[in-house]
């Protein structure tokens, strides 16, 4: 199934949508970004409606989109100042945040053109080589992202990568959910809870201290189901330094084993989001960064608080914290990594 032309980049190559279905399921992916760019599922009535933001138009995808619904690297979240030493060897990145690199740099997978290798139904595997050096990362990098639908409700992405040489490797898909329906305003009444016990607290750029604090007796204790907006307007240093939640949340149980790992719920929808990683962390960002001048296919603009995300991933910064879990993969070991969105209803 070969897919629908979406647009074409400004450099005049095409972007094919595909769309996969089962049951009551419905998702669609664009090859640019490797992005998501709707989930259809029902609410408690049975009436469907997409519960990701995102674009109407490519071009917004490739000019002004904050990484809406993308599989971002090489290196998701941020790495420190920029750089990072990998035997005895420092990569100098572009900074794109601050002193910072996010995601990878102002290029990284999530504003590329990612080759579809297979397609079908249910299922869409998309490719791409990153060369050596490509954003300052050693290493040609081999990356393969499969979405599929292995039953009704269920979205599972699978990742996988090789490389030629020693390098480091986050990778996520970065959607905002939105279970009420995308372009319907504020995700803070959404209901969540975390399978975490420990968070990692942040300087002033975002960048983490290396402490892993207990989220005990903080505003970052979703181990019992609460409303986003329960706290997130309590005068934490760290909700203030990040206008909200952007943090890392470490996760119970092997990383490398599917385990359950967060879960959100629209009580006015009904909408229930079931995330399970096998990744060892999730960052959970409230949308804080939205402030208006986006608009969705909609038609309405996305303001802060409109959309979360649960961005399943490896610990930010790592390559410069060994005390952090190793990110690094090098040549003949293989990278990967699953994460299932599971939907239903409550």
């Amino acid at each position: 199934m070969p897919g629908e032309i979406f647009g074409h980049m400004a450099d005049g190559r095409a972007v094919r949508r595909h769309v996969l279905t089962r049951g009551t399921l419905r998702v669609a992916v664009i090859e640019f970004g490797a992005a998501v760019t709707a989930i259809e599922v029902p609410d408690r009535a049975g009436r469907p409606a997409n519960v990701v933001l995102g674009l109407d138009t490519l071009r917004g995808y490739e000019t002004v989109s904050p990484s809406f619904g993308a599989v971002v690297g090489r290196y998701a979240n941020r790495i420190a100042g920029g750089r990072f030493s990998l035997d005895g060897q420092t990569y100098r990145l572009p900074v794109n945040e601050g002193p910072n690199t996010l995601h990878g740099g102002p290029r990284n997978f999530g504003k590329r053109l990612w080759r579809t290798e297979q397609s079908d139904a249910t299922s869409l595997t998309l490719t791409r080589l990153s060369p050596d050096g490509e954003e300052g990362f050693p290493g040609a990098l081999a990356v393969r992202v499969r979405y599929s639908l292995p039953e009704d409700g269920v979205l599972r992405i699978d990742y996988a990568a090789t490389t030629d040489r020693p390098t480091v490797l986050n990778l996520t898909n970065h959607s905002y959910f939105n279970l009420a329906g995308e372009g319907t305003g504020s995700v803070l009444d959404h209901v969540v809870d975390l399978a975490a016990d420990a968070f990692t607290p942040t300087d002033a750029t975002q960048i983490p201290t290396g402490e892993l604090r207990p989220v005990d007796g903080t505003p970052f204790d979703f181990r019992i189901p609460r409303r986003l907006q329960e706290r997130i307007r309590e005068g934490d240093p760290q909700l203030a330094i990040a206008k909200g939640y952007d943090h890392t949340f470490v996760l119970r149980g092997p990383a490398g084993t599917l385990r359950p790992a967060a879960t959100c719920t629209d009580p006015w929808s009904g909408r229930r989001l079931d995330v399970w990683t096998s990744q060892p962390a999730l960052q959970l960002y409230s949308g804080n960064n939205l402030d208006g001048t986006l608009i969705g296919p909609s038609g309405r603009l996305y303001r802060s608080g409109d959309g979360v995300c649960f961005e399943t991933q490896a610990f930010p910064d790592a390559p410069n914290q060994p005390a952090f879990p190793s990110a690094v993969l090098r040549p003949g070991e293989a990278f990967a990594a699953t994460t299932e969105f599971r939907f239903s209803v409550a």
